[in-house]
């Protein structure tokens, strides 16, 4: 399911704050909408359904990663692990449970992250047992203030979380350095030292020719597609992807006098057209 779904990533849209204005673009589904893509996702195996159900929910995870932008990991690493985690959870999703996606998304995406931070963050030598995971990701949220941990507050740390006195000084001392090298200490560092994500490409001529070729893509591409339309098509697009406050499918049938699954297809057939109009200008 991983390879099929096609949704931005912060590479293909081109920085991370265009990356998260595109996220916001993508409507909130209602509760009927999602009961809807997940049952045809469990029961039909149905692709597109699944990347509705992913797309509604990428602010979700932009939210949950912003958490943990403190341990100095770039924000599109996050992000992106973050949506390995949404998908893992759209896939084992099932709406029959009573329980809304986002809920039971959370706990996947928060997943895949924490093991992220652990497996990159090289100061963390010491997180290794289940409990000491947790004093790492608890320790920042329990201290009362910025100030060195007393006796007594560490003592009362270490006997909650179940780890010892001194490895509760130890992890603070960790967190509170700020000691990371700029350049990496071995070649599996090399990806996420300071020295990689702190140089600035915006100049770089490939990186230009790509946002041209994007804006572009997103500017006349996309009214060209548009204009391929046919009317009803055309306003069902704009409303459902372009409007600040996109409509429903529910408001679409509505407006129509259709059922909302027709309106669906409709949608459906409409972005295959517009993508296959748009595919020579991304070949």
């Amino acid at each position: 399911m991983t390879q099929a779904l096609a949704f931005p990533t912060i590479s293909a849209v081109g920085n991370i704050d265009a990356y998260i204005q595109a996220a916001k673009q993508f409507p909130i589904l209602t509760e009927e909408e999602e009961f809807r893509l997940a049952t045809r996702l469990r029961e039909e195996n149905d692709l597109e359904a699944a990347r509705q159900l992913v797309l509604s929910h990428l602010r979700l995870v932009i939210s949950i990663a912003r958490g943990y932008l403190g341990y100095g990991l770039p924000h599109a690493d996050l992000i992106q692990e973050g949506n390995i985690g949404l998908m893992k959870a759209v896939k084992r999703f099932d709406p029959s449970q009573g329980v809304r996606l986002v809920s039971f998304a959370i706990h996947w995406i928060k997943a895949e992250i924490h093991e992220y931070v652990l497996r990159n963050w090289r100061l963390v030598k010491v997180a290794t047992t289940k409990a000491q995971r947790k004093l790492f990701f608890n320790l920042r949220s329990m201290k009362e203030s910025s100030e060195a941990l007393t006796p007594a507050q560490i003592d009362a740390i270490s006997e909650q979380l179940k780890v010892k006195p001194e490895d509760v000084t130890e992890m603070e001392t960790r967190l509170s350095g700020h000691d990371v090298a700029l350049e990496p200490g071995n070649d599996e560092d090399e990806a996420f030292a300071p020295i990689a994500y702190l140089q600035d490409n915006r100049s770089e001529p490939v990186r230009v020719l790509e946002s041209r070729a994007a804006d572009h893509l997103q500017g006349e591409g996309l009214q060209m597609a548009l204009g391929e339309l046919d009317e009803r098509s055309r306003r069902i697009v704009e409303s459902r992807w372009l409007a600040e406050e996109p409509a429903t499918l529910h408001e679409l049938a509505a407006e129509f006098g259709v059922s909302a699954e027709r309106i669906r297809q409709i949608e459906v057939k409409a972005m295959q057209k517009m993508r296959a109009s748009l595919a020579p200008l991304v070949a």
